[in-house]
């Protein structure tokens, strides 16, 4: 039996250690913070099939969709829904486009359908705005970000194998051995570093070499809604973001909006356990990030999520900003997400970007699959 040491308690670090624990492993995490309070708390908590791209992206995608329903079915904790997705036209030109995507293999492997307007309303009674159609993604899901990594703590601590370390923050290595900032040393045979977004920590200078970035998002949460939504929804913005999308002719969906356009945002909405919805996001690239949050975005999320279920919103009671590590927009297409096996018995794994949720499973069963 070999001891493992991940560094970072977010969702990609948390998978290694519960795909560790499985392969027979001693698992120690190591997180900075005494909880996770970076990307992995501060998302949807959205399986998302649907907008992958085709090749590597995709297949780990479908993959990850089946550990999550296995994980979820062991952990009810990290609140596993195969509810599925819809993406809405609000417009004649955000139908074609869809119509257009509805008649491709893609959409085949994604298991999506178009739906006209009543099988909108037949698929999610909750959208009662003047939507023309949907997109409908059978393969989404969705679990939540807030609770999901103690419910797995937990489940791992019952092995007998695993131990958590908060407030620690690892500051070096030698070979496996992770040193803390207190100097204690995490003695391990395999040290795997999953540092999300924070580049000038551990293993900065391979950081500072590596295609990746990071970028900022804006979201918000509203106060929980006798309102029930049985899919996470997406408006026509989503068809500019996600790869998926990106072979078609997207004309017909006309000019962004100037607020869109300067946030580079898409609405995303999302209900929580409790009833409350998640609403997002926004999109920006240039650092340095400001140390607030620009009003002008919410409001205009706000406005969609609105228009799209027909109903006022119920009160914003959270908004936040978050920082996620994300590919250079020039890297491979095949390549999902950066892995460098630093040394021997030395990993490190970031740079999944708007996909970590999605795929964190998928990506740890493939690194222990690779080692």
């Amino acid at each position: 039996m070999s001891t493992v040491t991940i560094v970072g308690g977010g969702v990609i670090g948390t998978m290694h250690a519960w795909f560790a624990l499985a392969r027979g492993h001693r698992v120690r995490q190591i997180e900075r913070d005494l909880e996770a309070r970076s990307a992995s708390v501060r998302n949807f908590g959205l399986v998302w099939v649907s907008g992958r791209r085709d090749g590597t992206e995709l297949q780990l995608a479908l993959r990850a969709r089946e550990l999550w329903a296995e994980i979820g079915a062991v952990v009810p904790g990290v609140g596993f829904r195969p509810h599925g997705s819809l993406t809405v036209a609000l417009t004649d030109g955000e139908l074609d486009v869809m119509s257009s995507y509805a008649a491709t293999p893609a959409a085949a492997d994604r298991d999506t359908v178009l739906l006209d307007p009543d099988e909108v309303r037949r698929a999610e009674p909750a959208v009662r705005g003047p939507v023309v159609g949907a997109l409908h993604c059978r393969r989404d899901a969705i679990v939540e970000p807030r609770v999901l990594l103690p419910s797995l703590r937990d489940a791992m601590a019952a092995t007998g194998r695993y131990e958590h370390v908060p407030g620690r923050h690892v500051v070096a290595h030698d070979g496996a051995v992770a040193i803390d900032h207190l100097g204690d040393r995490h003695e391990a045979d395999l040290l795997v570093v999953c540092p999300g977004a924070t580049h000038d920590g551990l293993l900065a200078d391979r950081l500072a070499t590596a295609p990746v970035r990071r970028r900022r998002l804006q979201m918000m949460q509203t106060a929980p809604t006798d309102l029930r939504l049985t899919s996470s929804i997406a408006d026509a913005e989503s068809l500019r973001y996600y790869p998926a999308y990106e072979h078609l002719d997207l004309a017909p969906l006309g000019d962004r909006s100037a607020v869109a356009a300067r946030h580079d945002l898409q609405l995303l909405l999302v209900q929580r356990l409790d009833g409350s919805l998640t609403i997002g996001d926004t999109h920006d690239d240039d650092e340095p990030f400001p140390f607030d949050v620009d009003e002008e975005p919410y409001e205009h999320l706000a406005e969609r999520a609105a228009t799209i279920l027909g109903a006022p919103l119920p009160p914003v009671l959270r908004r936040w900003a978050g920082v996620y590590s994300v590919l250079h927009p020039d890297t491979d297409p095949s390549i999902v997400y950066h892995h460098d096996e630093v040394e021997p018995g030395v990993v490190l794994v970031t740079g999944a970007g708007g996909r970590g949720m999605t795929l964190s499973p998928a990506i740890a069963e493939r690194t222990w699959e690779a080692l």
